[in-house]
């Protein structure tokens, strides 16, 4: 409210009665003071909302759909990663053009800086299957914390053979997916409990158990996986060999490529 606008306690604390006593037509009138001032109050009230300028909103990341043939090619390059002092500013920068939780977006730049070199596997790959599996730990309302774990946990549907599902009996006893039948799929980068047993790797080296609900781990061991599997990510057969033993569709290889070569160019500025 601005100072040249009165309240309409201001305008009802200006109002002053007469010395005589009042008679019925004085308690109308005094009635209808006391109706208009707060009418006037509420019509500016209603007048200053409606001239407040619109709250602006962010636009959803947009990700072109690209189609290339399996093994035909890789992602556009993501470009060099930053030294250490410029990290923090890269990175809250990417976040911005990208809509990727900065928290989240540091576990997949690290993961990718920690892989063997001869993998040649980018955060922008990483981050494109991070996209696909979770929408960056954020599925159903989950975050990354800023310890790195997700909150709720991520837990996929029973694999119990049904319409479309493949059936993967317990391997776990429902230790990582609370499901002593069947087998689900956990954590926000999507890992089956045998295929975390055997590949995952604890990002922070304390000495704890891999968690597939920590983003750091998931991150981590997205990039062990994937570099096992395809090799040299940096060339074609390497690349969708990866992705594909991720998830043995070529549609899903078309949207983690899509991902990754829009992430890319929107880190380069393009």
């Amino acid at each position: 409210m601005t100072a040249s606008s009165p309240s309409t306690l201001d305008l009802i604390g200006q109002w002053q009665p007469p010395p005589k006593k009042r008679g019925p037509r004085g308690c109308v009138m005094l009635a209808l003071l006391v109706v208009g001032a707060l009418v006037a109050g509420v019509v500016w009230v209603v007048v200053s909302l409606n001239d407040r300028e619109p709250v602006p909103v962010k636009p959803e990341f947009t990700v072109p759909a690209l189609k290339p043939a399996p093994r035909s090619a890789i992602p556009g390059d993501a470009g060099p990663l930053p030294a250490e002092p410029a990290k923090d500013a890269w990175i809250a920068k990417v976040s911005e053009n990208t809509d990727i939780p900065s928290r989240t977006l540091r576990a997949y730049v690290n993961a990718a800086e920690k892989a063997p070199a001869r993998c040649a596997i980018t955060w922008a790959t990483v981050a494109g299957i991070g996209r696909t599996e979770s929408q960056h730990a954020r599925h159903d309302g989950s975050r990354a914390g800023e310890d790195g774990v997700v909150t709720p946990p991520i837990i996929g549907i029973p694999l119990d053979g049904s319409p479309g599902v493949m059936a993967v009996v317990d391997t776990d006893k429902g230790v990582l997916d609370g499901d002593p039948k069947w087998d689900r799929a956990v954590g926000p980068m999507q890992f089956l409990p045998a295929t975390w047993k055997r590949y995952g790797v604890r990002a922070s080296g304390d000495g704890a158990a891999p968690d597939p609900q920590n983003i750091d781990d998931a991150a981590m061991t997205t990039a062990r996986y994937m570099c096992a599997k395809g090799g040299d990510l940096g060339k074609p057969t390497g690349w969708w060999t990866a992705v594909l033993t991720y998830n043995n569709s070529a549609a899903y290889g078309q949207e983690v490529f899509s991902n990754a070569d829009a992430y890319g160019k929107a880190a380069l500025g393009k």
